[in-house]
């Protein structure tokens, strides 16, 4: 049997295309405290860090206040959002579910995700699209710093038992990239998602469902 290995999924972005909630949340919560919504482009590119980061980092000198006023609008937007009759949850991208049901029955492959969405968020899509006890270990941002601080790596290895050369770090954003490089585990960038391709830092770039399926299937480490 090939070497035990653990293949770690971000979400937004990387397996489902969550940008018009995200969007629209974003907009709401920045009516709701009386302040300009940021371009789509800059909305799309903190994708990925935690809420408080996010917002410090497309408004520069935010005070502390409005910070946390605008994190609480919108998540409770966001909720406000998914929970509209009709709603409909994120969808995966082409090909994605074939690839982690493809993944899912390889013995030496143990799945896990590091996403910036709360534990509510993320335990939501994992309920909608049947995927309970598919990922051995979910990491979010409620129990971890922002990315791209590797906390949320070193947790998902523990959890499995393995090391940094068993493991890889699928993600469409420069926050996954670098996150990957600090814990010194294989960087493989998706070019459908929020960061242009041109930006990622990543060890091995794929464009498609196919050719990340060829690739985790290459060889027999991570």
């Amino acid at each position: 049997m090939p070497d035990l290995r653990l293949i770690i999924f971000d979400v937004d972005g990387t397996l489902v295309d969550s940008q018009s909630e995200i969007v629209a949340a974003m907009d709401l919560a920045h009516k709701s405290v009386g302040m300009p919504t940021p371009e789509r482009t800059a909305l799309l590119s903190i994708v990925g860090l935690s809420l408080p980061e996010g917002f410090a980092k497309l408004h520069l000198g935010i005070d502390g206040g409005t910070n946390t006023q605008l994190c609480n609008q919108y998540r409770e937007a966001y909720r406000t959002l998914r929970t509209a009759p009709g709603a409909q949850e994120a969808a995966f991208y082409p090909g994605l579910r074939d690839v982690i049901e493809g993944l899912r029955t390889q013995d030496h492959t143990l799945l896990a995700v590091a996403t910036g969405k709360s534990r509510r968020g993320l335990d939501r899509l994992i309920g909608k699209h049947d995927l309970e006890g598919v990922f051995l270990s979910t990491q979010v941002a409620d129990n971890h710093p922002s990315k791209p601080n590797p906390s949320m790596i070193y947790a998902a290895m523990r959890d499995c038992g393995v090391e940094a050369g068993q493991t890889t770090m699928i993600g469409d954003t420069t926050f996954d990239m670098q996150m990957a490089k600090s814990a010194g585990v294989r960087a493989v960038g998706v070019t459908w998602g929020y960061h242009a391709a041109c930006d990622l830092d990543a060890d091995v770039l794929v464009d498609t469902a196919d050719q990340l399926q060829q690739l985790l299937n290459k060889g027999q480490g991570a």
